[in-house]
């Protein structure tokens, strides 16, 4: 028996769970399905789900566990929730911005924050962005928040640019 994961997300769909879990394990390369539970006679009045749909499936994001529920209509995802997905180069933010963002707003998205074709937030963040906002030189971490602020996709060479540049170069 494979041991547990202490903590695991899980998502509330509405009634497109297998869709989204066969959306997000193409986007990441490391990744897989696991268990599918489905609803059955059991709690008909309350769930009101036909006998056999899929009720819940796992999956996993870079080693990271999920659980994806057809829960109904009654509840939808926020800003207030959203995942970082963390990017070594341009090439893997501009990767994952493409793909999760392909059936959204254009307009839509600020400072690396997405949301994907099932109204999940995403945040696509170079890897060093916290330790330059965080830089105990409080004039190299303004000046990159100051272009991430300006920023929808976010651009590692101009947040570089930003961290180097003081008011004595």
């Amino acid at each position: 028996m494979a041991a547990i994961q202490k903590i695991t997300s899980c998502l509330w769909f509405d009634d497109q769970a297998e869709e989204a879990v066969k959306f997000y394990t193409s986007v990441f390369k490391n990744s897989k399905t696991g268990r599918v539970n489905r609803y059955g006679k059991e709690g008909y009045e309350i769930h009101g789900k036909k006998e056999g749909k899929v009720m819940t499936i796992e999956f996993w994001l870079e080693n990271q566990g999920f659980l994806a529920l057809n829960g109904g209509p009654e509840f939808k995802f926020s800003e207030a929730i959203s995942f970082i997905v963390n990017c070594e180069t341009q090439d893997e933010i501009d990767y994952y911005w493409k793909k999760l963002s392909e059936s959204m707003d254009e307009n839509a998205g600020v400072c690396g924050w997405l949301k994907d074709k099932f109204g999940l937030s995403w945040q696509i963040v170079p890897s060093k962005l916290a330790d330059m906002l965080t830089d105990s030189d409080s004039e190299k971490s303004q000046n990159v928040m100051k272009a991430l602020l300006q920023m929808k996709k976010l651009d590692i060479a101009a947040l570089e640019k930003a961290f180097s540049s003081t008011a004595d170069s």
